[in-house]
Order: structure tokens, then C-alpha cells, then sequence
């Protein structure tokens, strides 16, 4: 059932080579920076590794060409991927389990003294918030005062 139609990508031809020349070009100038006075073992690796990029932008290219050309490869790469994968049981680690409730000074979980401490906290923001417009108040017509004196 394979179409024998064959197909003339120009533009993604084009991008491959210029990818995979563009990644050996890349893996020239590291060997050269290798080779000189101020290259490191760094630059070899980088040598090294350009050309494996431009080996696989070629064979992602034929990859891409095989699968759309062939839906006989398509179905074996999808029969591969057929049914649910359990993982082993004792690979992953235990799940954690929930932290356990703080304790307070009389050995009791925090419950009750948690919430009166929470009531307390908030009844002093509350007299913070009165003593703070009240001083706002005393120190606005003072200020009105001098400068009605200037």
C-alpha cells in the first residue's frame, strides 16, 4: 500500500545540507581553535561533537521521509507503543506521606492554641491600625497650624 509517487522537498533538502554543512563548518573551527596556542581539550570535544549533530539532521531527514512515505512503518512504530507500560514495582521510591501536625509546648497538635494565637495576632494589628490613624490625626492639624503661621 506504500505510494511509489515520489516526492521533491526542495526547501527541506536545501535546510538539511545547509544544517549538516553549517554543523561540520562549526566542527572545523573548533578543531582549529583546538590546534591553537589558546585551545583546550573543550574545543576537541566541541570538534567531536558538530559533526554527530550534522549526522543527525540527516537521518532525521531520511526518518521523516521513510515514515511519510511508508505507512507500513508507521504502524510498526506504532505497534511498539501499544498498551499501558507499568513501571516495576521497588524502582521508584515510596511516595512521601504527609507531614506530620506540628506540635506545641503542651504536646497537643495545633488545633485550639493555634487558632487563639491567630485571634491574638489579629487583635493586635487591629490596635497597631487604631494607633497609627490616630497619630496620623493628631500630626494633620498640627502641620495645618504652622503653616498658617509662616
Amino acid at each position: 500500500m506504500a505510494s511509489n509517487k515520489q516526492r521533491h522537498r526542495p526547501a527541506l533538502i536545501a535546510l538539511v545540507i545547509v544544517a549538516a554543512v553549517a554543523c561540520l563548518a562549526m566542527a572545523w573551527w573548533q578543531l582549529d581553535r583546538f590546534e591553537s596556542s589558546s585551545g583546550t581539550g573543550q574545543n576537541l570535544g566541541y570538534a567531536l561533537q558538530w559533526p554527530a549533530f550534522a549526522a543527525f539532521f540527516v537521518y532525521a531527514y531520511r526518518k521523516f521521509v521513510v515514515l511519510e512515505d511508508n505507512p507500513d512503518e508507521v504502524a510498526k512504530m506504532h505497534a511498539a507503543d501499544k498498551g499501558i507500560k507499568e513501571i516495576p514495582a521497588g524502582i521508584l521510591p515510596p511516595r512521601p506521606s504527609a507531614a506530620p501536625a506540628p506540635m506545641v509546648e503542651d504536646g497537643t497538635t495545633d488545633g485550639d492554641q493555634i487558632a487563639e494565637y491567630n485571634r491574638i495576632l489579629a487583635e493586635l494589628a487591629e490596635a497597631d491600625r487604631i494607633r497609627l490613624a490616630r497619630l496620623q490625626a493628631e500630626a494633620t492639624p498640627s502641620d495645618n497650624s504652622q503653616r498658617s503661621n509662616q
